[in-house]
């Protein structure tokens, strides 16, 4: 069965960048002391926003079959960008890695991914309860 619920796809979408951005961070924390090692990051929010596009700003208008969409792309070609942190403060030895902000935002992401759960959960539950119901 396939799903074609924006919420759904977007959340799931979600979840997977963020257990992408868990394991990027963590990767940061365990090179803390690696000589040279350069602080990762992961972007996924802007690609998302774009392929919500919920209020269809985000993408250019076709007016003919001839026309490309173009900023549209649905969850299905959604990419994040992993790039090295251009903020991270250099140490002696080149490492760019700040454990706590490291730890401060592993955390950050861990609440968030706790809570598109919770509204995956919420959404498949009123799906369940929709299919389910005797109307």
């Amino acid at each position: 069965m396939k799903v074609e619920d924006k919420t759904i796809q977007a959340l799931a979408t979600s979840l997977n960048f963020r257990q992408m951005r868990q394991e990027v961070l963590s990767a940061n924390v365990a090179n803390a002391e690696t000589p040279g090692y350069k602080a990762k990051r992961v972007s996924f929010e802007e690609a998302l926003a774009r392929a919500l596009d919920v209020d269809g700003e985000m993408s250019m208008k076709t007016t003919d079959d001839r026309h490309y969409g173009v900023g549209e792309g649905g969850f299905d070609n959604l990419e994040p960008e992993i790039y090295e942190d251009p903020n991270g403060i250099v140490s002696e030895d080149g490492n760019t890695v700040d454990t706590e902000q490291e730890l401060a935002k592993m955390a950050e992401n861990k609440i968030l991914y706790d809570a598109s759960v919770q509204l995956l959960n919420k959404k498949l539950g009123m799906l369940k309860y929709a299919v389910t119901s005797e109307r």
